[in-house]
């Protein structure tokens, strides 16, 4: 278990090497685009982007989450429904 979070670890930290250059490049495409005076629409743009990439995952957990816990509460309903059922049927 160890073995496989030392890898998994090891493999984000090699992944996020090469996210740390598109941050480089957006800060110098919104640079330049502020001083050539067309920053407002181009910032904009890339702040809902950024915004997107960031929400994105969150959404998706949420959406897991949920489809769990749907489950379960059914699979807790049909549970006692069988539960009820036994009792009925050895009181008898």
């Amino acid at each position: 278990m160890k073995k496989i979070v030392v890898l998994t670890l090891g493999f984000i930290m090699l992944v996020s090497v090469s996210t740390f250059a598109q941050c480089a490049m957006c800060q110098a495409s919104v640079t330049s685009n502020l001083s050539e005076g067309r920053g407002g629409v181009i910032g904009t743009g890339l702040n809902f982007g950024i915004l997107y990439l960031l929400l994105t995952p969150y959404f998706l957990i949420g959406a897991l989450i949920f489809m769990w816990y749907r489950t379960g509460k059914k699979e807790l309903r049909e549970r006692l429904a069988i539960e009820s059922r036994l009792k009925e049927i050895f009181r008898k």
